[in-house]
Formats: structure tokens, sequence, C-alpha cells
């Protein structure tokens, strides 16, 4: 068993893997650490590309695109590590990234997951929109970020240089331990792609771990290399998993699941508001992906019972998750 897994779960990115695999290789030299590429059914001819270009890198092909979480389940099945890192495709890595998140691993036992701090690609003293320097939520289940908030994203003056626990790190760049990954079933399949990471994150601190923040390493990210950021399909995807996340966490952390349903149903309410403005504006494929996720919400529900009990309260666990049970 290898130290560090670092998995890309490629699909239509042949360019992006030629680019920065050869930057990922020089990061990993000296290292316990393995590289994985795991295609979900590309047709541009990523795998032939990544065999013939990176014989050293370990390939795994599947039949058909499983989406981000069915396809990181099934990639992580088939690999042997004590960490996990989740790295994005069109993530530049420099030099010295990964030896700070496994130092922090070693060093901190109860800490679960951990990832770095995400800069643009392209404006390199600015945070990245995905995630910056971590992730919270607020009281309605938006999540937004340190050093983002909305649209607004801040530059980089060493303002967030602390570690620190926070309630979820971006996908894009996700180191967690295999022992907690396997326990809590890796990523909810029903969420395909978007916020999967927030949820896994949140489950995590729920079973009594943390999430950090290690600011001595950095990533640069280009985002939206997958799915246009004007996309519908990824602004219903964003409306659905929102309130996938919340239905599966909120029940735990407030201690009630009438509680959570009822701030769910306002949260609802929230998204209704939005679709009308969509249609006000005649943005007509908005409105209809905020009605579209919706009725999947509905559809994809647990139909049994949501855990409940007392609100959990984990030593170190960030306020900003029981800001909901104010």
């Amino acid at each position: 068993m290898m130290k560090t897994a670092i998995v890309i779960l490629n699909w239509n990115t042949v360019d992006y893997l030629k680019k920065f695999i050869p930057f990922l290789m020089e990061s990993t030299e000296g290292l316990d650490a393995g590289i994985v590429v795991a295609d979900n059914g590309s047709t541009d001819g990523s795998a032939d590309e990544t065999e013939r270009l990176f014989p050293s890198v370990k390939l795994i092909r599947f039949d058909r695109n499983y989406g981000f979480t069915g396809g990181y389940n099934k990639a992580l099945a088939e690999v042997d590590a004590e960490y996990f890192v989740l790295l994005n495709s069109d993530v530049e890595v420099p030099r010295d990234w990964l030896r700070p998140l496994v130092e922090w691993m070693d060093s901190h036992p109860r800490c679960g997951a951990c990832g770095p701090k995400l800069l643009r690609y392209d404006k390199r003293d600015t945070f990245e929109y995905a995630g910056a320097a971590g992730g919270l939520l607020d009281r309605f289940g938006f999540p937004y970020c340190r050093g983002r908030v909305m649209h607004s994203v801040e530059e980089d003056h060493g303002q967030y240089d602390t570690p620190t626990s926070v309630l979820w790190v971006s996908g894009a760049c996700l180191m967690v331990r295999s022992s907690l990954w396997h326990k809590l079933g890796g990523l909810d399949e029903r969420f395909w792609a978007h916020m999967e990471e927030i949820d896994l994150c949140w489950r995590l601190q729920l079973d009594g771990w943390m999430v950090d923040v290690v600011p001595a390493s950095k990533v640069y990210h280009i985002g939206g290399g997958t799915l246009d950021n004007a996309s519908p399909l990824k602004l219903k995807f964003n409306y659905r998993n929102n309130l996938l996340l919340l239905e599966n966490n909120l029940p735990a952390t407030l201690g009630s699941r009438s509680r959570a349903r009822r701030r769910i149903f306002l949260r609802m309410c929230i998204d209704g508001c939005a679709a009308m403005v969509y249609l006000f504006t005649f943005r007509w494929s908005s409105f209809r992906a905020v009605v579209k996720a919706h009725g999947e919400y509905r559809s994809l529900r647990h139909p049994g019972p949501v855990t409940e009990g007392s609100p959990v309260h984990v030593e170190g666990l960030t306020k900003k998750i029981l800001i909901f049970a104010r």
C-alpha cells in the first residue's frame, strides 16, 4: 500500500492531462505517492494519450461516464493507499504542494480530510471561486468560502495563512483518509456532480472528524474544465444537490428531523423566489433548471427515516455548521 494516491477523474480533458500531469509527476518525486488517472468513458482519446505519454501513471478505464461521484467511487475501490487525493484535471500543482498536506494528516490524527489554498490559474494572487481558502455554509445552506462570497473573490495577501477547521474543502483538490472514505461509503452518487464534496466533509465531521485547510499548500485551478459555469445543467445540479446536502446532514446537526424539514422548506421557498426572478427577466433556461432541480430532489429523497437525535457537537467543529441551530 502506498502512502498517498493522487487520483484524477477525467472526462474529455485530454489537453489538461497533457499539460498538467508533468507538473504532478515532478511534485511527487521522492515521495511515497502514486498518480492514477480514472477515465470516465472519454471520447477524445484521453485514455490512449495518457497511456502513451505517461506509462508510469496507473490508468483505469471505465466503459461510460459515471459522473463525478460514481466515477470516484469506482476508481477508489481499485486504489490501495493510506491517503486519497481527489484532484481535478484542470489543476496545476507546484513542486511543494503535497508534502504539507501529508505532514498535516500525519500529525493531526483527528483530521479526516484537508485541502490546500485554491488559487486562480490565470491570476495567481487571487483566490479561485470553487474553494478559495476553505468553505462554509450560511444558515440557509448556501455555500461560500473564506476568500469568496457570492461572486466577489479576494486577492491572497496571506490573510488566511493560518491552518484552520472549515466545513468543507473543494473537491478540486481534497485529501481524505482512505479508511474514512470506505467507512462512510465514499461520495453520495445521487449528487452525480457538484456539492458532493461538501456532503462528504459534513458527514466526516458528524462522524467526529475534522476538516482542515492547510495554507502551506496551494494549487492553481482553472475551473469549469468539464462543465461551464453558465450551463443550465450546472445550475440544476447546484439547486438540486444543495437540497440533498441539507437532507443528508441537517437532521443530525439540528437533532430534529422536523426542524430540518422546516429549514429545507424555507430554503425551497427562497429557491422559488430565485426562479421567479429568472422568469421575469426572461432567463428561461435558468428558470427551468430550478424547476427541474426541485422535481429531481423530490424523486431522489430517501424514502426512509432520516437520522436524528441530540444536536451534534464535535470538538473543534466549526460554528458555521452549528449556525443552523440558531
